[in-house]
């Protein structure tokens, strides 16, 4: 049974320099057009791959928040209307600090929303402009300030580090900040120069001040220790979380569980098969308009793609993989099936194995990557 879903919003007021997630510029999108056409994907799938409950509930982008007021009120009410949930369902909205006024928390509570993730990334205002965002740190505090006065208590905020031409100290104020502002998770990730973006084509013409790998590993150490010095337990190589707080939603990625994935450019995983949806707006609507659902691609997943995926996802979580759930899943035990690569990497100290789970040592969570590799493609 699917218990999770993903929803795509693709529209942003301003693009950042760092991001490779399907985007658009809100301006003269057809953004009424496309948030009905979302909701009739959301009805045609449900239809075809039905379920009676969602545990989680994501509303990611681009930029949710840069919807107007009523464009906002109009997504929510399709989802209200369209999926399964209840109060216990973890509903979260993505949003950009500066974005949401009083009135549109108003409006997402009351929807059921009861999780907010803001992307501020760093609150070292020179370094917010060189990475292409729009909000300030006042923003952030104005942004917080309501979403607790609306009733929000589970907030969470990304952070970027290994910013061009960011220090060691610059990561600490950051730091020092986040912790002030008194919400119960982090999210901590490096910056991946990814292609087709403003800081891949700056690094290409050699512009871009990248920071070297040893300050880098600096930055995720210091990251760690602080959670840790500040009580935020590390759940996941990038997550922190107070006790009860941990991301249920991004538990069903790592967890390898099936997701609904709804939007131009989504992903999903339903009925053993990885599917993906169009990107470019109009490819994404005309299918809809059809009514029929817009696959650009899908992928049944074979026995051996699961149980590798099983591996470099579950890895993330700091408690790792369950020996016993993958015995359950797959009828075998991955101590057998992937005994050479558990070998080679537990005699470099990257995984150990206790309490019938294999997981990442703290060294392992460095070289997290190096990690996955070897259990892909055995």
């Amino acid at each position: 049974m699917i218990h999770a879903a993903y929803i795509h919003i693709p529209f942003c007021q301003h693009i950042c320099h760092y991001c490779d997630f399907n985007k658009m510029f809100l301006k003269d999108q057809p953004v009424d057009g496309y948030l009905a056409l979302l909701e009739k994907e959301m009805e045609l799938t449900l239809k075809t791959l039905p379920t009676n409950h969602l545990e989680t509930i994501f509303v990611g982008g681009g930029t949710p928040t840069a919807l107007s007021a009523t464009q906002l009120a109009d997504l929510c009410e399709s989802v209200n209307r369209q999926l399964p949930f209840n109060d216990k369902t973890e509903f979260t909205f993505e949003a950009n600090p500066g974005d949401l006024s009083l009135e549109k928390f108003e409006i997402l509570k009351a929807a059921g929303v009861n999780r907010i993730s803001f992307g501020v990334q760093t609150f070292n205002e020179t370094l917010l402009k060189k990475i292409g965002r729009t909000h300030r740190p006042r923003d952030v505090y104005q942004s917080i300030e309501w979403a607790k006065k609306v009733g929000f208590e589970n907030i969470s905020i990304d952070l970027i580090y290994g910013l061009p031409e960011q220090t060691l100290k610059d990561f600490e104020e950051t730091l020092e900040i986040a912790f002030s502002l008194n919400i119960p998770h982090y999210s901590g990730y490096s910056l991946i120069i990814e292609p087709k973006t403003v800081f891949y084509n700056q690094m290409r013409k050699g512009k871009l001040p990248i920071v070297g790998e040893d300050l880098e590993a600096k930055m995720y150490g210091m990251l760690m220790n602080q959670m840790a010095t500040h009580g935020f337990e590390q759940y996941e190589i990038s997550n922190f979380s107070k006790a009860g707080f941990e991301s249920k939603h991004n538990l069903t990625y790592w967890n390898n569980d099936l997701y609904y994935g709804f939007g131009a450019g989504a992903h999903s995983y339903v009925n053993g098969y990885r599917k993906a949806n169009y990107g470019p707006l109009k490819k994404y609507m005309e299918p809809l308009e059809r009514e029929e659902l817009p696959i650009m691609e899908e992928h049944l997943v074979t026995r051996e793609e699961k149980m590798e995926e099983e591996m470099f996802l579950g890895l993330r979580k700091t408690k790792g993989v369950s020996i016993g759930n993958f015995e359950k899943r797959y009828g075998t035990s991955p101590l057998e099936y992937f005994s050479k690569a558990i070998q080679e990497v537990k005699e470099r100290n990257l995984i150990d194995i206790a309490d019938n789970h294999i997981f990442l040592t703290r060294k392992g969570r460095f070289l997290g990557n190096e990690v996955f590799q070897s259990f892909i493609g055995i």
